[in-house]
């Protein structure tokens, strides 16, 4: 699995287990919503600050956004 699809199915995940919309994770993260749509669809790279402030959002630590189903 390539690191983009990695990161944007745990984001995903991350998100639906939370119970929240991509808007409601936007306004948390201070992200428009359509760029988290094109984070899970992966249409952009995230930055490294992009995955911090979304991680917070999440109450997730970034190297989550990394982790493989064998390592979780």
């Amino acid at each position: 699995m390539k690191v983009r699809e990695t990161v944007a199915r745990n984001l995903r995940i991350a998100r639906n287990g939370r119970q929240l919309s991509q808007e409601e994770l936007g306004l948390r993260a201070n992200v428009h919503r359509t760029y988290i749509g094109m984070l899970e669809r992966e249409e952009y790279n995230p930055t490294i600050e992009m995955l911090e402030k979304l991680a917070t959002a999440l109450d997730l630590e970034v190297v989550d956004f990394f982790k493989t189903d064998a390592n979780q």
